[in-house]
């Protein structure tokens, strides 16, 4: 794994570019994954490089259950990037995830089934088996609990934030039966998304310290008084991602200042 510390952020639905991390520009990175390269926006200033890869492609054109993990977590990585934070749009299933909430989760269940999960191929020598008993790195969590902390502080009406929380993990990209956001609930799963995974187990194969920032777009199907329209989940992404943004900022300060004092 590289030694020098680099940070990147890889944006989900609502979060396509970045803004205020100085000028990017473009960085094409090839993948014996994928045919075409994949393209990252980085930020370089005195302070440090940030990267940026928004999941989805450019203008948002990938569903979920297509999206090339593989390639993306290895262009990352040949970069030399060593810390992701990912942001992820999450249905909430936890009574304090209502919409417009945040919550940085601790654990994952995949309930996906027809993704590439992992970079050691059949004919592999030797093949690796990963310890993904905790898949979130606390590293990571622990400098976005922070920086939610920060931005709430300053703010005049704090976003109500789930410290802990296990993330399920759905194919897609339709969203959940009200049976099936039971059977999660069951499962003990506080919240429900479409991209956690392989992208967390994807990161661990390579050594790459990986944590998740999820905001709550909908409350699970059956959970909430209203229908799960497409147009409100926009409306909360509209309004939630300001707070979204906040936080990235805080936490690229945060990690460049930890990573300078050692």
């Amino acid at each position: 794994m590289n030694n020098t510390p680099f940070l990147a952020i890889i944006g989900g639905t609502g979060l396509g570019q970045l803004e205020g991390f100085g000028v990017p520009h473009s960085q094409l990175i090839k993948s014996r994954f994928q045919d075409e390269p994949v393209q990252l926006t980085l930020f370089d200033s005195k302070d440090g490089r940030l990267a940026f890869l928004p999941r989805h492609g450019a203008g948002h054109r990938l569903p979920p259950h297509l999206i090339n993990y593989r390639a993306n977590i290895r262009a990352l990585h040949d970069l030399g990037v060593t810390d992701i934070i990912a942001v992820n749009a999450v249905g909430g299933i936890h009574s304090h995830l209502g919409p417009g909430s945040v919550a940085i989760p601790e654990q994952l269940i995949d309930y996906s089934y027809a993704r590439a999960t992992s970079f050691f191929a059949a004919d592999a020598a030797p093949l690796m088996h990963v310890d993904f008993t905790h898949p979130y790195s606390n590293e990571i969590r622990q400098l976005l609990l922070h920086a939610v902390a920060a931005v709430n502080e300053a703010a005049d009406e704090p976003v109500s934030v789930l410290n802990h929380g296990v993330y399920a993990c759905t194919e897609g990209p339709r969203l959940e039966t009200a049976a099936e956001i039971q059977r999660l609930k069951r499962d003990g799963c506080d919240m429900v998304g479409m991209t956690g995974m392989p992208e967390a187990v994807l990161a661990r194969e390579l050594g790459l310290r990986y944590g998740c920032l999820a905001l709550s777009v909908n409350w699970g199907a059956g959970l909430g008084l209203d229908p799960l329209t497409l147009e409100s989940m926009q409306e909360v992404i509209q309004q939630g991602m300001g707070f979204i943004r906040q936080v990235l900022l805080q936490s690229v300060q945060m990690y460049r200042q930890q990573h300078a004092a050692r």
